[in-house]
């Protein structure tokens, strides 16, 4: 009787497919949130169901589609269902929420300092060499780094301030004598980075992984930095301090961490 009722009263019931809920939520996000979920509607195992009216959508399909995609799939599908179920495009949901398959990530772990050397002596783009330092003295997130300014250090109490892209917490670490040999080898005002700032994330992302597979180093991402740094650092601090990250990701790598003042650029590779 229901869907009768949809039937008469929504012409756009029938119709309406998967491809217009995806629209639907990219339409509706802005920034990084939207060039994300840009991204994520284009993946191929979503190919199956783009035409597919909603209302014929059986349990089995949708399982079909998280069996052909990874971890994204599944996690971008879900909110895509969800989004059609709280828009009533959808009467009952397609898979009961405890019948959702699991999410399951891979294991992520730090860079170690070998593998770190060896990626800073093969690359021969200054800037790109030195963006990866800031990143393993920093230990700060890819964004954060790569947008930091000459403003953000200050010589005078040697501290490197900035406010984390994700969070807006802020952030501020003592800049010791390896920290201060790459910083003092980038510009004196402006980006320290200013072209890897323009790069997207995820474009910055791909140049890394790229530069890890030609020295066969796997398992390891530009947020490996993050752990390395967090293991290299000892105190008995909240893992979500500085990270900010959700301890279900982080707890495994990081025992302790500071909020902030740490002499992180001392530490020995």
């Amino acid at each position: 009787m229901a869907r009768t009722f949809l039937q008469v009263s929504n012409a756009d019931y029938l119709q309406r497919t998967w491809q217009a809920v995806m629209d639907a939520i990219v339409d509706g996000k802005q920034g990084k949130t939207r060039i994300r979920w840009e991204r994520a509607v284009k993946d191929k195992a979503f190919t199956s169901i783009r035409t597919l009216p909603i209302v014929e959508t059986k349990a089995e399909t949708l399982l079909a589609v998280l069996k052909q995609g990874g971890v994204a799939t599944n996690i971008f599908l879900r909110r895509l269902h969800n989004y059609a179920l709280g828009m009533n495009w959808l009467l009952a949901p397609v898979i009961p929420n405890r019948q959702w398959p699991k999410v399951e990530f891979k294991p992520k772990r730090a860079i170690t300092a070998d593998e770190h050397l060896r990626i800073i002596e093969r690359e021969k783009n200054n800037e790109r060499r030195a963006f990866y330092e800031a990143c393993w003295h920093t230990g700060a997130a890819q964004s954060d780094t790569a947008g930091l300014c000459a403003e953000n250090v200050d010589w005078q109490t040697r501290t490197l301030t900035f406010f984390r892209m994700k969070t807006g917490n802020k952030s501020q670490l003592e800049i010791g004598p390896e920290l201060e040999t790459v910083l003092r080898s980038l510009p004196a005002s402006g980006p320290l980075f200013p072209n890897l700032s323009k790069v997207r994330e995820s474009d910055r992302a791909t140049e890394f992984k790229q530069r890890c597979r030609g020295l066969e180093i796997e398992g390891v991402t530009l947020h490996s930095y993050r752990y390395a740094w967090a293991e290299r650092v000892q105190g008995p601090l909240p893992i979500q301090s500085v990270t900010r990250s959700k301890p279900s990701v982080m707890a495994a790598k990081l025992s302790a961490v500071p909020t902030r003042g740490t002499r992180i650029s001392n530490f020995r590779r």
